[in-house]
């Protein structure tokens, strides 16, 4: 289906611990508009699609959100990597400390957990594609906001560029599967009677 290269889609490399940033961060690897969110969505609605076209930017939006899970880990990997328990305690992460460590743990910034109940697919192309188109832009907006967060960190905020941007190429690209799949549906079908078991003689 694909292949995995082993290295990051975009390079990381953070100078500076920042465990404050990193409880922000973590909203994009575990949080409801965040990359493992967008995964699971895309590569399980692609079932549903009625053409290889949507199907195949589905498959391949959905692995490239992986990659982009990868890199939001790398993130908060290196943001926590070394810290002291009186870092931990002053960012606030001591209940997350409790639980994870400094283990990279799929949540959102408020400390909920990854579920699978923020996940659309309903089956219905037209409807899975618009929620599709939302939740590029909801995950925009987030990196947006972490943007505005670490304004002063180029190391993490390059990044984080980077991710946002590609939130708005993906976005083109449901719209693009979007005017397909409304094109596919609203072709005229033309049906063969059925002669099977006939007795026409």
């Amino acid at each position: 289906m694909w292949t995995y290269n082993k290295v990051l889609e975009y390079p990381i490399n953070i100078k500076c611990r920042d465990l404050r940033l990193a409880k922000n961060i973590i909203s994009q690897y575990g949080g409801p508009d965040g990359e493992l969110a967008a995964s699971l969505r895309y590569l399980s609605q692609r079932f549903g699609m009625p053409d290889q076209n949507s199907k195949a930017i589905l498959n391949d939006i959905g692995t490239e959100e992986l990659a982009h899970l990868e890199m939001v880990g790398t993130i908060v990997h290196q943001l926590t990597q070394g810290a002291s328990i009186e870092e931990i305690k002053e960012a606030g992460l001591d209940p997350y400390y409790t639980d994870h460590g400094l283990g990279v743990y799929p949540q959102s910034a408020a400390g909920v957990p990854f579920t699978a109940s923020v996940l659309a697919v309903k089956g219905d192309p037209i409807a899975d594609l618009q929620e599709d188109l939302a939740a590029e832009q909801k995950a925009r907006a987030t990196y947006e906001k972490l943007i505005d967060l670490c304004k002063d960190n180029q190391d993490v905020l390059d990044p984080l560029k980077f991710l946002r941007q590609r939130e708005i190429v993906h976005f083109q690209r449901f719209g693009e599967a979007l005017r397909g799949v409304q094109d596919k549906l609203s072709e005229k079908k033309f049906y063969m009677n059925n002669m099977c078991g006939s007795n026409r003689n």
